[in-house]
């Protein structure tokens, strides 16, 4: 390339990559830019997923994220879908309207904004991932409860690398850990498919250092012509401002700033997180109580939703037996019951101080 006078800047290279950056052209200088932290899983040294827990995972916690897996599969009707190499338009479409979905609900939940939900950047993933899983250089891992997706993973591949681009889940089925779920079938699949490494992408969450055998940085590599003082000054300028958006990041002020920006572009309406559950034995014969049937799936009833998750994850029963009624004359009363288990919900506001 004919760089002379120019500065060339590339994001995101990943410190693990075994790139060779040897020059061509002894006038460009190249200058690194320290940016994210990465983690991932170097998967050749395991046989399948049974093995990478045993060398990863104490005995206990092995038990807890098996257990979670088995909870969810016993209590709901569980699939999972890798679509990669074929899709059907309307498959896709259907997916990645459900994806926005669930990330809109994770980062309302969190008070906060998500770069991803951008309408120029989501709209970016939306036009390129549907090509690219036809070619096999991206996938779409999909949890589904029955026919709906409650989980939904993008991926891209490159060779014998597997990147965990975004991931998000149901936030209803926390209790059940669907992203420690969705981890483990994916580290499955990698191994079934000769994945030799795993990459969780960049930035720092406690998952990924809790899955990971391997932490890395991702650089930004600026070029720039040394021998010309307009490019030597644009060279400095973009290594300063990027220098101090990291220094400001290790500090958690990018953070805040989502807290912020999500504040002033939210609208002001009623939230249901200012409400939580109690359960209790049920005292009374039901057939003593004077009812109203509920279908807990509707939107009004977000927290009794909630409720009757943790009941199924609790009581280990089935989705398909539950029925919930409503209490007359008391609105935050409700029963939920099970094949074998009754139990009493009491929904309560939560006191902020």
């Amino acid at each position: 390339m004919d760089l002379n006078n120019k500065v060339l800047l590339i994001y995101d290279v990943p410190t693990f990559f075994d790139i060779d950056l040897s020059k061509s052209n002894s006038s460009l200088q190249l200058r690194k830019i320290k940016q994210y932290p990465g983690f991932l899983i170097r998967l050749d040294q395991y046989t399948d997923l049974g093995h990478y827990m045993s060398l990863s995972f104490s005995k206990s916690s092995r038990y807890k994220l098996n257990k979670y897996k088995k909870r969810l599969e016993d209590s709901f009707e569980i699939s999972y879908k890798m679509f990669l190499g074929d899709i059907s338009r309307d498959e896709y479409e259907s997916v990645f309207e459900h994806f926005k979905i669930l990330l809109e609900k994770r980062f309302l939940d969190k008070g906060i904004t998500n770069n991803n939900l951008d309408p120029k950047e989501w709209n970016f993933y939306h036009e390129v991932a549907y090509p690219l899983i036809h070619e096999k250089k991206a996938s779409l891992f999909v949890i589904y409860e029955g026919n709906t997706p409650i989980g939904v993973t993008l991926c891209y591949f490159s060779e014998n690398i597997l990147f965990d681009a975004i991931t998000v889940f149901d936030i209803d089925y926390e209790k059940f850990h669907l992203g420690s779920v969705t981890i483990m079938k994916l580290i499955e699949w990698s191994l079934e498919h000769n994945i030799k490494v795993f990459d969780f992408s960049k930035g720092y969450f406690d998952y990924k250092k809790r899955w990971a055998n391997e932490e890395y940085h991702f650089d930004y590599h600026v070029y720039h012509d040394s021998n010309s003082f307009t490019a030597k000054i644009i060279a400095w300028i973009i290594i300063a401002f990027f220098s101090l958006k990291q220094k400001l990041r290790d500090k958690k002020v990018n953070e805040k700033l989502h807290k912020l920006r999500f504040l002033l572009k939210s609208d002001k309406v009623e939230s249901s997180s200012n409400l939580t559950y109690e359960f209790s034995e049920l005292i009374q014969e039901m057939k003593e109580l004077e009812l109203i049937n509920i279908d807990f799936k509707m939107p009004q009833y977000s927290v009794l939703k909630t409720a009757v998750f943790d009941f199924l994850y609790l009581n280990n029963e089935e989705l398909k037996d539950i029925k919930v009624h409503q209490v007359k004359n008391q609105k935050e009363v409700y029963i939920i019951s099970g094949k074998t288990i009754n139990r009493k919900a009491t929904i309560t506001s939560i006191t902020r101080s």
